[in-house]
C-alpha cells in the first residue's frame, strides 16, 4: 500500500448512509471503516431521512453529518444547496471531497472548491430508457472531477464517459463456508421490490416452480411498490445482515453486484435476471458473468433452477467457481483502488 501524503482528511458525499440499507450506503460504510483503520479521518455528509436520527454523530469512528430535509422530494435540493453554501468553508477544508452520485450537491460552490481534490463514484443507473439530462449530468461530472470510478463498466458505455477505474464492490470473507441450506428446494430474494431488481420475473419463476415442486419455498426480503402483487408470500423487512437469509436458502435470486458477490462468497448459486438492455449489459459485461446464471425471463429462471435441482453436481461446480472468484474481491481491494485513484491523479 502506498503512503498517502497530505491527503488524510476525506469527505464523502452520499444521499443516504447507515443505518439506511442499500448498496451505495454499504459501499461507503465499508470503505470508510477501512480508511479509518488505515489512519484517515473520514466524514460522511448525507440526508437526514429520518427525523429520529441525529444531525451529527460518530459511527465506527466515522463522523456522520446529516442534512435536515423538511421540504418535498421535488424541492429538497434547495434545502441541500442552502446547507452546502452555509458549510462551504468546512467542505473546502478537506483534502479529498469524494462524491457518490450526488454531484449536484456541490453545484452552488463548484468554483469555490479546489477542482484537483474533487472525485466521484458513479453507482448504477436511474431507469431505462436513460434521460438525456442524466447523461449530460454524468458527463459533466466526469469531466469536471479530478478522477472518477464506475461501479460497473456498463456505466462508461451507456453514459458515454471514461472513468479512471471500474469496480464491482467487495465482500467480507465469512469465517467458514456456509453449510448446506436448511431447506433444499428453496430460494430467497432480497432487495427493492421494483422492476429494476427483477422481482416480477423471480416471482413468476417461483409460481412455476411451486407447481412442479410442491415443497419449493420462496422467501422475499425487502420493500417496494411491487409488494402488494406478491400474493401468498410473506415479505420480511430488509435488514443489513443478509447472511442468514443466504445460508437458509439453496438458490439466491438477486441481480445487484453486492448481493451477487455476497451470495457467491457464501457458496450459493445466483440467478440474475435482466429486463432491459442496460441491465443486460450490467450483467453480461461483469467479470463474474461465468460464475452465475444470467436469465432474461421468469421462464428461463424456472428452466435453469429445474436443471440444477436435477443436476446437483453441475450446481456444485458453478458454486465453487463463484466462491473462488468472489473471495478475491474484498473491501480491502476496493479501498486500494480509492487510494490509488487519489494518489495517481493528485498532480
Amino acid at each position: 500500500m502506498k503512503k498517502v501524503k497530505n491527503r488524510k482528511k476525506i469527505l464523502f458525499l452520499s444521499r443516504l448512509y447507515y443505518p439506511h440499507i442499500g448498496g451505495v450506503e454499504k459501499h461507503v460504510a465499508e470503505v470508510s471503516k477501512i480508511l479509518v483503520k488505515k489512519g484517515f479521518s473520514v466524514t460522511v455528509i448525507c440526508e437526514q431521512y429520518d427525523k429520529k436520527l441525529k444531525t451529527k454523530e460518530q459511527i465506527n469512528k466515522v463522523e456522520v453529518l446529516r442534512i435536515p430535509i423538511s421540504l418535498s422530494d421535488k424541492n429538497k435540493k434547495f434545502e441541500i444547496w442552502k446547507w452546502v453554501l452555509r458549510n462551504r468553508k468546512f467542505i473546502k477544508s478537506f483534502d479529498i471531497v469524494h462524491i457518490h452520485d450526488v454531484f449536484f450537491w456541490i453545484m452552488p460552490i463548484l468554483f469555490y472548491l479546489d477542482r484537483k481534490k474533487i472525485f466521484i463514484t458513479f453507482h448504477g443507473y436511474e431507469s431505462y430508457p436513460l434521460m438525456t439530462s442524466s447523461k449530460i449530468q454524468k458527463k459533466f461530472a466526469a469531466k469536471y472531477c479530478k478522477g472518477s470510478i464506475a461501479v460497473g463498466d456498463f456505466i462508461n458505455k451507456w453514459y458515454g464517459i471514461a472513468s479512471n477505474a471500474v469496480m464491482y464492490g467487495g465482500v467480507n470473507r465469512p469465517k467458514k463456508s456456509s453449510a448446506k441450506p436448511k431447506i433444499q428446494n428453496s430460494a430467497v430474494f432480497f432487495g427493492r421490490l421494483d422492476n429494476q431488481t427483477g422481482i416480477k420475473e423471480y416471482y413468476n419463476a417461483y409460481l412455476r416452480l411451486k407447481r412442479t415442486y410442491e415443497n419449493f419455498s420462496f422467501q422475499v426480503v425487502g420493500e417496494g411498490e411491487y409488494a402488494p402483487k406478491l400474493k401468498g408470500l410473506f415479505i420480511s423487512p430488509f435488514k443489513s445482515d443478509i447472511s442468514k437469509y443466504i445460508q437458509d436458502s439453496r438458490f439466491i435470486f438477486v441481480s445487484r453486484y453486492l448481493s451477487m458477490l455476497e451470495a457467491m462468497v457464501e457458496k450459493r448459486l445466483v440467478f440474475a435476471v435482466y429486463s432491459d438492455p442496460i441491465k443486460r449489459d450490467y450483467l453480461i459485461n461483469s467479470p463474474f458473468k461465468n460464475h452465475l446464471e444470467i436469465c432474461s425471463s421468469g421462464d428461463e429462471i424456472y428452466e435453469k433452477v429445474k436443471y440444477y435441482l436435477e443436476h446437483p453436481r453441475e450446481e456444485r461446480k458453478l458454486i465453487e467457481s463463484g466462491y473462488k472468484f468472489a473471495k478475491k474481491l474484498t473491501w480491502e481491494s476496493v479501498v486500494r483502488d480509492y487510494i490509488n485513484l487519489w494518489e495517481e491523479t493528485k498532480r
